[in-house]
């Protein structure tokens, strides 16, 4: 489990680090303080990645507000697999992906350049008594633009920061010149280099940072060519306008291009720096112009053309989700098995549409508390009449219908997940008897109430599986919705429908301002709650693990959608360990030990292996979601067809343990109990091995206490984890070193 401490992996008290760093590192038990064996007399060593993906608190609170980025980069790594490179799923992510950067920038102009700049600052009540404000009053309009433009070049530059940090750490491990790529794109978790990463996300940053100021020029030259146009902003709108249009000519292209050869790259560098000197230009020349002071009218309503950029970008949102849907609708028709997959293959579009909404959540919650702020809480409404000097401060309605759809969305996914919740309580609870009663068939009348706590935990550990129509729910509201808002660019949406509404006798509008409240505040607590969350998995254990799976998951493979997500933790872990694993096999045979997310990790790292290590390397897996999470959401890279490849390359020397009890692990390909045949032919049916949790239920004579249910941690500690490291190590194909000499490596 990432987060866990060396010292917990290895069960000993005191251990040293004997290879990595502070990030992430192997260690071993001490020498002279206690055993530094396992079972069977094995050396054991630990790996330890949890600064990779938890860190610092400040660091996990950083990495909260990257939320909407990280779920569009999981959306191309969950597309149902078709034998191929994914058709134009690739392509539609990445497009998403920047309007999700694009859609960053616009909130940042809404608050910097619209609501202070052009709305705010022209107005005396605005700014009374406010002299961080005031002093912009006695610039003139055009300066006054331009310099707040650079608050949204301040915000990218602070995105483009926290990932060249987290490079530095995270993807920092060298891959050898053997891990290069040598083509392929997307399709291959096994191909050399697949963890090499690092040019492809300097690529996708450098057409960010220009998507992000491309938008920023075109609402600047835009405003200033409706209060003066001139050849010249023309001539400059013209060349933003192609330079986004360039931006999503290189997304379309592939990520990773398969005609790098040996020891070259796989993005075109020169490229890069020709984008960056284009769009730096380019916006310093808008800033410029800009600049001029050539004030016009004192200017009302909203900044001219921000509504409609804003109106513009949603309805290419909707366009792109709605390919995305179709393309995977498609697409999943020709998998062998759609039903094995989570949501039948529908996993993209949903994060796909998780991105979007978040991402247009925090912006309307952000463009409305500050307009909040600054006309003191006084936006004029029919719910809240003008008062006199109050600014008319206009945020635009989109964002209005951002907070509507967004209440909605919260509303009716909350009330489906508890409907599921309940309507399969008694089919969960039923399940959860048969197990119960098979693992303790006589009990004693006085363990009737632990037996009932421990039916109660088989039966939540299964309610996962059962809220697949919560996420059905919740693409359908999500294209409904930003479908809806897209209907403005037509004059049929909700601008019009505001209209309507503001021309009748004020029942209807006042209303929808109470709801528009409602969902601003709604939206809000859901960002204030997700900090909370992540603050709190920095500081609890219990809530770590489970905050983890979906920030594991998250975070575990690279960054070829959106430069600015949080950072690939494995683009380190898996050569590190690739790395270490061929050095320790020079001295014997390799046990991995792979807990939870640690397993992924492991099978990832045996697929990067060559045969001749592989051949003294045998897999320990438990409390694994390699098939329970990872081959129904990710089927492309890590479905059932590469888990059994994974074992004919290890010769099946691999044995999985799991628990009725564990919300997150399960089996990987038979779930069949001891006593029972294996449920598929071959060696894959040896692979599973099921425990009983609790051990028992009534009170052992020497303790106090019934044994605990272990649940998803710990599995190392039960007689069962002892019994397949020997069975392994037996299994090993070790000519020449003692049995001393082989490693148990576990992952954390």
């Amino acid at each position: 489990m990432s987060g866990t401490s060396a010292e917990t992996l290895l069960d000993h008290p005191v251990v040293i680090r004997v290879a990595g760093d502070d990030n992430a590192g192997f260690y071993r038990p001490r020498p002279g303080f206690g055993p530094g064996t396992g079972p069977g007399g094995l050396l054991i060593e630990a790996y330890r990645w949890g600064a990779l993906t938890a860190g610092s608190a400040v660091r996990t609170l950083s990495l909260l507000f990257l939320l909407p980025f990280m779920l569009v980069n999981l959306a191309v790594w969950t597309r149902p697999p078709t034998g191929g490179t994914g058709g134009i799923i690739g392509p539609v992510c990445r497009l998403l992906a920047a309007t999700l950067t694009a859609a960053f920038v616009l909130s940042i102009v809404g608050v910097s350049v619209d609501l202070v700049g052009w709305q705010c600052v022209p107005y005396h009540p605005c700014i009374r008594g406010r002299g961080y404000l005031s002093w912009l009053a006695h610039l003139p309009l055009g300066p006054r633009l331009a310099l707040l433009a650079l608050v949204p070049i301040a915000a990218l530059r602070l995105l483009w920061w926290l990932g060249a940090r987290s490079s530095r750490a995270f993807e920092a491990f060298p891959a050898d010149s053997g891990q290069e790529r040598t083509g392929g794109g997307e399709d291959r978790i096994d191909r050399p280099g697949f963890w090499n990463d690092v040019l492809v996300v300097q690529r996708l940053r450098a057409i960010h940072v220009a998507v992000g100021v491309g938008v920023l020029d075109v609402i600047l030259l835009g405003a200033q060519i409706r209060l003066r146009p001139t050849t010249v902003a023309y001539v400059l709108l013209v060349s933003a306008c192609g330079l986004l249009a360039a931006c999503v000519l290189l997304l379309c292209l592939p990520a990773r291009r398969s005609e790098a050869g040996p020891g070259r790259g796989p993005v075109d560098l020169r490229g890069i720096r020709t984008l960056r000197r284009y769009s730096t230009t380019l916006t310093v020349l808008a800033l410029a112009y800009t600049v001029v002071p050539l004030e016009p009218q004192p200017p009302r309503a909203q900044l001219p053309g921000y509504e409609g950029m804003v109106a513009g970008l949603i309805a290419m949102q909707a366009a792109l989700l709605v390919v995305l849907t179709a393309t995977t609708l498609h697409q999943r028709r020709r998998s062998a098995d759609p039903a094995a997959i989570w949501l039948g293959g529908l996993a993209s579009p949903v994060l796909a549409a998780a991105a979007v909404a978040a991402a247009y959540g925090f912006s309307a919650a952000l463009v409305y508390r500050v307009a909040d702020f600054l006309d003191r809480a006084e936006i004029p409404n029919p719910a809240r009449p003008n008062v006199a000097g109050a600014p008319p401060l206009e945020p635009p309605v989109s964002y209005r219908w951002a907070a509507l759809t967004g209440l909605v969305a919260v509303l009716l996914v909350a009330v489906t997940a508890l409907w599921r919740i309940v309507v399969t309580r008694h089919r969960r609870r039923r399940a959860a008897e048969e197990v119960v009663r098979r693992d303790f068939p006589d009990p004693p009348p006085e363990a009737l109430p632990r037996l009932a706590a421990v039916r109660e935990v088989v039966a939540r550990a299964a309610v996962a599986e059962k809220l697949g129509s919560v996420f059905v729910v919740f693409l359908v509201l999500s294209l409904l919705g930003v479908l809806a808002v897209a209907l403005d660019l037509f004059g049929i949406g909700p601008s019009k429908l505001s209209t309507i509404l503001s021309g009748t006798n004020g029942s209807a509008s006042s209303v929808l301002a109470v709801v528009t409240d409602v969902g601003m505040y709604v939206i809000g607590l859901v960002a204030v709650g997700v900090l909370v969350l992540g603050l709190f998995s920095y500081r609890s254990e219990d809530t770590r693990r489970t905050v983890a799976v979906i920030w594991d998951l998250g975070t575990f493979w690279p960054r070829t959608v959106h430069p600015f997500a949080p950072p690939c933790y494995a683009e380190r872990a898996v050569p590190e360990l690739a790395k270490r694993v061929a050095g320790l096999t020079g001295g014997g045979g390799v046990i991995m030990s792979g807990h939870s997310h640690g397993s992924v990790l492991a099978a990832a790292t045996l697929l990067q292996l060559p045969a001749e290590v592989l051949s003294r390397v045998a897999l320990l897996t438990h409390g694994s979601p390699l098939h329970r999470i990872y081959a129904r959401l990710c089927p492309a890279f890590l479905g059932d067809s590469v888990l059994y490849e994974l074992g004919d390359r290890i010769g099946w020397r691999w044995v999985n343990l799991w628990r009725d009890t564990d919300p997150v692990g399960g089996p990987l390909f038979s779930t069949h109990r001891p006593d029972e045949p294996a449920a598929v032919p071959g060696p894959a049916g040896t692979v599973d091995r099921r425990l009983r949790d609790p051990r028992a239920i009534v009170v052992d004579p020497e303790d106090t206490v019934p044994p605990p249910i272990q649940q998803h941690w710990p599995y190392h500690t039960d007689e069962a984890y002892a019994a397949a490291v020997r069975e392994l190590a037996a299994r090993l194909d070790q000519p020449g070193p003692v049995p001393g000499h082989r490693a148990d490596v576990r992952g954390g």
